[in-house]
């Protein structure tokens, strides 16, 4: 099986530990397990719970205090929905291999993350782009996506809020979006990585999981949560796709960590601190760049809703690469190109990461767009 290079992941492993100003961070900034037992009032009773434990394989799909609190994460799951996975990344993949054939048809939008539609084409499948438009606010036109999907479709690909445009489909869009997928008898998968982080309110968007019969959510402790260490994702969907999961999930999971399925419980129990750190961060930052980006002439976008990405336009005579690249040597700031992400002309700035060190990176960032 051949699968295309993940520019994105190439990108971030060739220059994440060579940057001062990471502003390419995706995650809201991580916590510790310090502050995650402060959060959890657990200082000092921790050795308590973990000493005691002895290190099996533990939970094959994931302890039941655990998959009760991630259920309670949507409107409509109870336990037998879920299974635990090695992060959202493995997730994804799960799900593929266990939907995906040669001749099937899948769609996905584009940009997202690139795990959604290079599987499937490593698969042998069919992938039809559904591009998603600056002038549409980065949305997915219902329109478009009725005309892309046929009878052989089996699954098509969204992500919300999306990375790297920041861009969220609410209700209606996502009701509009299911009634098309119905239609076909396609199953929906809906990456929600991100659910949690909206600008407004609770930060929760429905999630697709509880819209669809054959919706399919999968998310993870590394970005809303700020737990990336944890390595834990999971998928949300009707219990006969988590039993079809679990057979291929035998052979390349087996279970996560006992330690990372405890931690993730206390994170989840005590999830009001985390998102509440996780909303001050993300909408504080995001003023932040908004008032530099109305400062700066030669930068545009489309202010994202939700996420902790956003997609700017840069008027520079260089394609995205070159400049992200120039700008790393000669100023220290990271941000990821869009010819990474499958879409030329824009680069992906990070805004949930530490604000002192945003301030900085976007001063040197508008030093730099002088000299040029």
């Amino acid at each position: 099986m051949k699968i295309k290079e993940f520019g994105v992941e190439i990108w971030m492993n060739a220059y994440e530990t060579q940057c001062r100003y990471n502003l390419a961070e995706t995650c809201v900034d991580s916590i510790t397990i310090g502050q995650l037992l402060e959060f959890a009032g657990k200082t000092g009773t921790i050795l308590g719970e973990l000493l005691p434990m002895k290190m099996t394989y533990g939970a094959i799909e994931g302890s039941e205090r655990l998959r009760d609190l991630i259920a309670s994460l949507y409107d409509n799951q109870q336990r037998h929905n879920v299974i635990v996975t090695h992060g959202a990344i493995g997730a994804n993949a799960l799900v593929y291999e266990t939907l995906v054939e040669p001749g099937d048809h899948v769609v996905s939008v584009a940009p997202t993350y690139q795990q959604h539609y290079s599987i499937p084409q490593s698969y042998g499948a069919e992938v039809s782009i559904l591009r998603l438009r600056e002038e549409n606010a980065f949305l997915p036109d219902p329109d478009e996506l009725r005309g892309m999907v046929r009878a052989n479709t089996r699954v098509i690909a969204l992500n919300n809020p999306n990375n790297p445009t920041g861009s969220l489909m609410d209700r209606a869009l996502l009701e509009e979006v299911v009634e098309i997928a119905r239609s076909v008898d396609a199953w929906l998968l809906c990456d929600e990585v991100y659910r949690g982080t909206d600008q407004h309110g609770d930060g929760f968007t429905v999630s697709i999981a509880d819209l669809y019969e054959k919706g399919i959510s999968t998310a993870s402790m590394s970005k809303t949560y700020s737990l990336a260490g944890l390595r834990l994702g999971w998928i949300v969907a009707p219990q006969a796709l988590i039993h079809a999961v679990s057979i291929h999930r035998d052979y390349n999971t087996i279970s996560v960590g006992m330690l990372d399925d405890h931690f993730a419980c206390i994170a989840l129990e005590n999830r009001r601190y985390i998102l509440d750190r996780a909303h001050a961060i993300t909408r504080e930052n995001l003023a932040l760049l908004e008032a530099w980006v109305e400062n700066e002439p030669r930068v545009s976008w489309v202010k994202p809703r939700a996420g902790t990405t956003a997609l700017l336009k840069i008027d520079v005579d260089m394609p995205s690469r070159a400049f992200c690249v120039k700008l790393l040597e000669t100023k220290g700031v990271m941000f990821t190109p869009g010819s990474a992400l499958d879409i030329e002309g824009y680069v992906r700035i990070g805004f949930a990461n530490d604000r002192q060190v945003m301030e900085q990176g976007l001063a040197l960032v508008s030093e730099f767009l002088r000299e040029i």
